[in-house]
């Protein structure tokens, strides 16, 4: 044998050790280092993914107190139940607040809830509560009164609500002169200033198929927006029958 010879024998030794070094050594590790690759990709997407939702936790969060003060201003405007106590004592101080006497409360339009013209043009979804309240106080001061009481809640330009008090539409306002009680001995005369307003007005009450969806928020804020009525006589008017309530300031 010849030096050429054992030169290319030991030639194909030295390339047939490689070849066997790369399938036993190298091919397997290039294979786990595609496979970890592509793990790592997936790891990093889930961790794309759980940052994201981290992010819009936070944003949640920062939103919560805003979102419940709507969904609470919401159950106060549109509550789950009547609340006749609860719109009879917001009444009272916005009446306190202008100086005007509130009189009287009549549940029902002064006849059946199904009677009412407001039963007919409730807002989608709402149940009506048709009611007519009576005043008495000046012109000036009954003016600002009707006023607060369309605006207990108002929509915004931008389209927000701002809720100060029951949803209410009014149908219709009637002002007359007031008559009081003049010297002894003498009949009844009209008051010069004061006159008597009555206003009727139709309260909304959530449906029974949606009064569950405001069992957490909603009926929470309940407690502030439904305190003590303005008398123990007011308490006791309904809001499923007729009914007059005279209220003492």
């Amino acid at each position: 044998m010849t030096g050429r010879d054992r030169m290319v024998i030991i030639a194909i030794c030295v390339l047939v050790v490689l070849g066997a070094c790369w399938e036993l050594v190298v091919s397997p590790e290039r294979k786990q280092a595609a496979t970890l690759g592509t793990q790592v990709g997936t790891a990093s997407a889930q961790l794309a993914t759980a940052e994201g939702q981290v992010d819009s936790a936070r944003g949640a969060q920062a939103k919560y107190a805003a979102a419940y003060a709507a969904v609470v201003g919401l159950g106060k405007a549109v509550p789950a139940s009547p609340e006749v106590p609860s719109l009879i004592y917001q009444i009272a101080q916005a009446s306190n607040q202008k100086n005007v006497e509130f009189s009287s409360i009549t549940t029902g339009g002064g006849g059946s809830p199904a009677a009412a013209p407001a039963a007919t043009s409730a807002p989608a979804a709402f149940s009506p509560l048709p009611f007519t309240f009576v005043f008495n106080g000046s012109f000036e001061d009954l003016q600002h009164l009707f006023q607060q009481l369309d605006h207990f809640t108002v929509r915004t330009a931008s389209g927000h609500l701002t809720v100060s008090g029951r949803l209410l539409t009014i149908q219709s306002v009637k002002l007359t002169p007031l008559t009081v009680a003049t010297s002894s001995g003498q009949s009844p005369g009209k008051h010069p200033e004061m006159l008597g307003g009555t206003i009727t007005a139709t309260a909304y009450v959530l449906p029974p198929t949606q009064a569950g969806a405001t069992t957490g928020a909603p009926a929470g804020a309940t407690p502030a927006s439904s305190a003590a009525p303005a008398s123990s006589s007011a308490a006791s008017s309904s809001a499923t029958a007729p009914a007059v309530a005279k209220v003492t300031p």
